[in-house]
């Protein structure tokens, strides 16, 4: 008997256990390196204490002398005053691309368990300062096309959100953090046909796979950062704030295009 066979039934069991549980837990987001050529620029990890906070407990210094330590607090910031629950590090998910946006490699999170969704909506919390808005040079890369959602339909069509094109339907702002909502509540969820170019209505059809995908670097304004950091990902108003072991690969699926 051939061990091939056996080998790819065994990847086919593995691969419909991880999806069950994905789909008990609603989803998860993992992150990934799309980086065939080893160039070691590219990085997509969950990490604790970068996210947006939610009820965090603080201990304050008092702001008058003798500066004595407060009992304990909490603290949101305003663009987050809801958020993943289940998210006990307050982790944020980094992704950064170091160097030329044409370098071909990508930071990437896969959104494991959204098979079958009807979207509605889509959205992250981005670490940027809420005084401005998305389109700000400080904080967090916010481009036409990074951070960005390729959503692949079922009947055939993929389709991609970017962070600022097109705008996102609602913005929270708050301190450190704007929250960013395509759909829901501000309206239809569009995204541009990856075929065409053209802004097309997605809302309520069934999804295929979701990925966001970072790959502009340093070069790439308004902010020539290529770093960004999110938290509390939405699919349909349900929001996942952290990861699991963050695991990473230099595979080759996902693109930087």
């Amino acid at each position: 008997m051939k061990r091939i066979p056996l080998i790819i039934a065994f990847l086919a069991l593995t691969m419909t256990c991880v999806t069950v549980a994905a789909d008990s837990e609603g989803f998860s987001v993992k992150p990934r390196a799309f980086d065939p050529f080893h160039t070691k620029l590219v990085n997509a990890s969950w990490l604790s204490g970068i996210g947006c906070p939610t009820k965090a407990t603080v201990r304050l210094f008092d702001s008058n002398p003798p500066y004595n330590l407060l009992p304990p607090s909490q603290y949101s910031d305003p663009a987050c005053l809801t958020g993943d629950t289940s998210d006990q590090g307050n982790q944020g998910l980094l992704m950064a691309k170091t160097g030329p946006t044409l370098n071909d490699a990508s930071a990437v999170a896969d959104l494991v368990g959204v098979k079958g969704t009807l979207l509605t909506e889509l959205g992250y919390d981005i670490r940027k300062p809420g005084s401005g808005t998305s389109l700000g040079p400080s904080g967090s890369h916010c481009g036409a096309g990074a951070p960005r959602f390729n959503v692949a339909l079922q009947n055939g069509a993929s389709y991609f959100i970017g962070c600022n094109s097109p705008p996102a339907t609602t913005q929270v702002p708050g301190l450190g953090w704007i929250r960013l909502q395509w759909g829901g509540a501000g309206g239809a969820l569009q995204g541009y046909n990856q075929a065409t170019g053209v802004l097309e209505n997605i809302s309520g059809l069934a999804v295929k796979s979701i990925e966001i995908v970072f790959d502009e670097g340093q070069d790439t304004g308004p902010d020539f950062f290529g770093l960004a950091v999110l938290d509390n990902i939405d699919v349909n108003g349900t929001l996942v704030g952290r990861g699991g072991n963050g695991d990473k690969s230099d595979g080759s699926s996902g693109s930087s295009n």
